[in-house]
C-alpha cells in the first residue's frame, strides 16, 4: 500500500469474486440474467472478473450505453428517462433493447428503432425503499408510466418491460409482497410479453439474504408468465470490495479530536453526504479506545466521513482505510475544490496491487475549458 501515494480506491479482487460467486448462484437457480447497472459502478478495469458470471450491463445514458458495449460486451440494455434525436439514434446501433420511459417516448422514436428489442418502463405505485431521495414510487415520480390506458397503447410496440421498484431491500418477503401485487395488477400485460426488467435495488450478496428463496420467487413468476427475467445488480455486486484509502494530514481539536484527511467526503464518496450516512473504517472497535471524527481537506464545513473509536491514538501520517467505497462512489467522483483524484487499484487475489487508473492536473484542466483561440 505504501508504493501508491493515497487517495486511491482499491478494489479487492478476492473479494469481488466472492460476490461473483453468490450472483451466480441466484442466476444458476432462478433462471434470471444478470445485468450490471453502470449508474452504479463502471470501472470497466475489473469488468474481466465479472463477466464470467453476468450476462451484460444495463444503462441509463448514452456514454453508459456505449460503455458497455465496448468493454463489457455480451447483452446492451439502454434506458434514459429522456432521449434526445441524436442519443437515440447512436444508442440504436449497438443496444439489444432499448427501453422507454414514457409512452410518448416510445411512440415518436419506435420508428427508428422497431428492429430493436423495444419496453417500456411501468411505475407500480409500490415500492421499498427508507430514502425518498431514491424511491422510484414517491409522489410525483417521472419514472415510468402509471397508467394502465398507457401501457395498453404500448403493448403493439414493445417485447418487455422494466419495473424498477426497490433501494437497499434485504426483505425477501417484502420484496415477494411488491412482486405480488404486480403480478395481480399486470398479469394481463405480463402474458403478452418475452422478458421483464425487474431493476435493482436488492441486496443479493449481503451474508443474511436468501438468496435460495429469492430464487425460487423468480423463478416461480418467469415460469407462470413464460418471461425472460433480468436483474440489474449495481451496489450488491460490488458492495464490501473496495476501500478509500488515505492519510492523516492533521490532528485538530474542537469538543473533539478531528483527523483530516487527504480525501473529501464531497469529492471522493459524495452518495455519504447526499444520503447522510456515516462511513465505517477499518481499525475501529465497538467502544472505548480512542475517539476521532474523520474529516475530509475540502472547505465544505459537512466534509465528514464519520467517527469512529481507533485502537490506538491517530498521528499524521497514519493510514485511516474508508470501508465500502465502490457502489455510487468512483461514478460520482469529481474534482470540487481541485483535490486530487483517487487513483484505483486492484488487490489480485496474488496478494499484487495493480493500478489501473491515475487522473493527474492536466485532467483537472480538461475538464474545466480549453484554450479559445481569437
Amino acid at each position: 500500500m505504501k508504493k501508491l501515494s493515497t487517495p486511491y480506491y482499491l478494489i479487492d479482487e478476492k473479494k469481488l469474486l466472492g460476490n461473483m460467486e453468490k450472483l451466480a448462484a441466484i442466476k444458476k437457480h432462478s433462471g434470471a440474467k444478470l445485468l450490471l447497472a453502470l449508474k452504479c459502478f463502471a470501472t470497466w478495469g475489473v469488468f474481466d472478473l465479472m463477466k464470467p458470471d453476468m450476462d451484460g450491463t444495463t444503462s441509463s445514458s448514452y456514454y453508459e450505453a456505449r460503455l458497455g458495449y465496448e468493454t463489457f460486451g455480451k447483452e446492451t440494455h439502454a434506458y434514459s428517462v429522456a432521449y434526445s434525436d441524436e442519443e437515440l439514434k447512436k444508442v440504436s446501433l449497438f443496444s439489444d433493447k432499448i427501453i422507454f420511459n414514457s409512452l410518448s417516448q416510445l411512440q415518436r422514436f419506435y420508428p427508428e428503432c422497431s428492429d430493436v428489442a423495444c419496453g417500456i418502463r411501468i411505475n407500480p405505485g409500490v415500492s421499498h425503499s427508507d430514502f425518498d431521495l431514491a424511491d422510484p414510487a414517491r409522489k410525483f415520480s417521472r419514472l415510468g408510466i402509471t397508467s394502465v390506458t398507457d401501457i395498453e397503447t404500448a403493448m403493439p410496440m414493445i417485447s418487455g418491460a422494466m419495473f424498477h421498484f426497490n433501494c437497499e431491500n434485504e426483505d425477501v418477503g417484502a420484496f415477494e409482497t411488491l412482486l405480488s401485487h404486480i403480478s395481480c395488477k399486470y398479469g394481463t400485460f405480463l402474458d403478452q410479453l418475452d422478458w421483464v426488467s425487474l431493476g435493482g435495488g436488492i441486496s443479493y450478496t449481503e451474508r443474511n439474504f436468501d438468496r435460495l428463496g429469492f430464487s425460487g420467487i423468480i423463478k416461480a413468476f418467469s415460469e407462470k408468465y413464460g418471461l425472460q427475467v433480468y436483474l440489474e445488480p449495481g451496489e450488491a455486486a460490488v458492495a464490501h470490495t473496495t476501500s478509500l484509502v488515505t492519510t492523516v494530514l492533521d490532528i485538530v481539536e474542537n469538543d473533539k479530536m478531528i483527523a483530516v484527511v487527504d480525501a473529501s467526503i464531497e469529492a471522493h464518496m459524495p452518495d455519504l453526504l447526499v444520503y447522510r450516512e456515516s462511513a465505517s473504517f477499518e481499525g475501529t472497535i465497538a467502544a472505548g479506545g480512542y475517539p476521532y471524527q474523520i474529516a475530509g481537506r475540502s472547505c465544505l464545513a459537512a466534509d465528514i466521513f464519520g467517527d469512529g473509536y481507533f485502537k490506538k491514538e491517530l498521528q499524521v501520517g497514519d493510514t485511516i482505510v474508508i470501508k465500502d467505497a465502490a457502489g455510487y462512489t468512483m461514478v460520482k467522483k469529481n474534482w470540487f475544490n481541485g483535490v486530487k483524484m483517487p487513483s484505483v487499484a486492484v488487490m489480485r487475489a496474488d496478494g499484487q496491487m495493480e493500478v489501473i487508473q491515475e487522473s493527474f492536473y492536466s485532467d483537472y484542466k480538461k475538464g474545466l475549458s480549453k484554450e479559445l483561440r481569437i
